[in-house]
């Protein structure tokens, strides 16, 4: 019984190792912050939000510091209020310019400093979104966002390792923005719907044509059949040749 209970326990323990090999379990260094959604399209618009999780289990985070990559400058950079925390936005020369709605714009976010006041800090087991509006996105494949996210104890975690496409993820991983080209030319998309009303335009004559013609033929189908009952009621009326005529009563 003794030798039974070994056997199960590590059959068990090597099942457990084999499910962290291969799902990849690992411990809280895997929560780290994100931008979300991580696709978008170069030359638009879009709200993005940078997702803070806590992997203390003593501290909160009370400090997130988002630096904008310089070689992806964007034009126009909003945040959006979070409750209990304040933000600092720092800004940099840009050369060449950036044109924004036929404007030439000499200036670009480069930083953004979020701070918790009062009791707001991201506590443990928690976590907090910080939404920004960017745009026009840069024509770019991604942009890389280094984040620095403090806490309360002092520590400093640095999110600042670029992923590399191929190779395993680093243990620091920076946020990362896909960026892909537009699909369509305005000039395509407008002209798609005329396109498209010209063959509905098409079908409805086919189907104009075609309705015409059936009723027709069900006119003449049932003209047919009149005439047909007429001249069958015609014939039971007339006597057959050489028969003799009934006397009257």
């Amino acid at each position: 019984m003794i030798r039974f209970r070994r056997t199960a326990t590590a059959a068990a323990l090597a099942l457990t190792a084999a499910a962290t090999a291969v799902l990849g379990f690992a411990g809280p260094a895997s929560a780290h912050v994100t931008v979300n959604p991580k696709e978008a399209t170069q030359g638009g618009y879009g709200r993005f939000a940078f997702r803070v999780p806590n992997e203390s289990d003593t501290a909160s985070t009370n400090k997130l510091e988002v630096v904008l990559p310089e070689n992806a400058p964007v034009g126009s950079v909003s945040t959006m209020p979070v409750p209990g925390w304040t933000v600092a936005v720092e800004k940099r020369r840009v050369d060449p310019p950036i044109e924004v709605h036929g404007s030439q714009i000499t200036e670009a976010v480069a930083k953004l400093t979020w701070t918790a006041t009062g009791d707001a800090a991201v506590k443990p087991g928690q976590f907090q979104e910080f939404p920004v509006s960017m745009g026009p996105l840069p024509q770019v494949d991604r942009m890389v966002f280094k984040v620095l996210q403090s806490y309360t104890d002092g520590n400093v975690q640095r999110w600042i390792e670029e992923p590399v496409a191929g190779a395993q993820e680093p243990e620091n991983p920076a946020p990362v923005l896909t960026l892909t080209a537009a699909s369509a030319s305005p000039s395509a998309a407008a002209g798609a719907p005329a396109a498209t009303v010209e063959a509905d335009d098409d079908d409805d004559d086919s189907a104009g044509a075609a309705t015409g013609l059936g009723v027709a033929g069900l006119v003449a189908g049932l003209a047919g059949l009149v005439l047909g009952g007429l001249a069958f009621a015609r014939t039971r009326r007339q006597p057959a040749a050489g028969s003799p005529e009934k006397p009257a009563v």
